[in-house]
């Protein structure tokens, strides 16, 4: 990945059929990691409430707190693309405030995209975004701040009402100038239904193979969250283990005086 990745690579990709890879990312360390590895999209989750700030849930999070962290993955200068996460109550309520929220991620902490939840009911937010032109993703099907309507991280679209629902929302996004869309927690084969009628990419967090991309929590991936993953969340490492084994060899070491050795005095 020699150039910058832009939204329209995202959609060059899903025209020429190369998924999309996406991770979640809430720092300066590990987005250079990400860049070396030449991840094409990196999202500045909220889903750092949980992760990092020790939240139950993403609806406490703040703009603040999000362009906190986007700033510092920004500073590492990925050649991925930036897309920032827009906190609950940022842009539900009026769609100038929504631009102008969108606006502080994008002027204040470098994010060169934002992403936000629901069809119908945000596409006038969407509009109103991209009036000062600032590319928009989508997020339907199980959208974490909904939780408590919801009913928990339940999957969405398994009866034929809500399938319908999220493939009208897909669509009204992609009409309001979406240039992407997560799809999260459905059906597989509803996931390729959306894909296959919508121009724009999708990207799946548990909604199966058919998506044109995928995107994880970092952590979940890492082995890093001490709480419960969800179960499409794949495990590819137990660094947690690997740091606390780590952790209670250096605690063992002070006590007993192994450490610091010769080795490690200065002077």
């Amino acid at each position: 990945m020699a150039s910058k990745v832009t939204v329209h690579t995202f959609q060059q990709m899903k025209q020429k059929g190369e998924k999309i890879a996406m991770l979640t990312c809430y720092d300066y360390s590990m987005a250079k990691l990400l860049d070396e590895l030449e991840v094409e999209g990196i999202l500045v989750g909220d889903s750092l409430g949980m992760t990092l700030l020790g939240y139950d849930h993403t609806l406490p999070v703040t703009l603040a707190e999000m362009a906190h962290h986007t700033r510092s993955v920004h500073r590492a200068r990925p050649k991925g693309l930036l897309i920032a996460d827009m906190p609950y109550l940022s842009y539900e309520l009026d769609p100038k405030e929504a631009a102008r929220n969108a606006g502080t991620l994008v002027k204040e902490a470098g994010a060169e995209a934002v992403k936000l939840e629901g069809g119908l009911e945000v596409a006038s937010a969407v509009k109103e975004i991209l009036k000062i032109h600032i590319p928009v993703m989508g997020h339907l099907g199980l959208t974490p701040q909904s939780i408590h309507c919801l009913g928990g991280y339940r999957m969405q679209g398994r009866d034929e009402k809500t399938a319908e629902k999220i493939l009208t929302d897909a669509k009204v996004l992609e009409g309001s100038g979406a240039f992407a869309v997560v799809l999260e927690g459905i059906p597989s084969e509803l996931a390729r239904e959306v894909t296959r009628k919508i121009s724009i990419p999708t990207i799946g967090i548990g909604a199966g193979p058919y998506c044109d991309g995928q995107v994880l929590v970092l952590n979940d991936l890492l082995g890093l969250y001490h709480g419960s993953s969800p179960s499409f969340a794949k495990r590819y490492a137990d660094l947690r283990g690997q740091a606390k084994k780590a952790i209670q060899s250096y605690i063992q070491e002070v006590k007993s005086g192994a450490f610091p050795s010769p080795k490690e005095v200065v002077g």
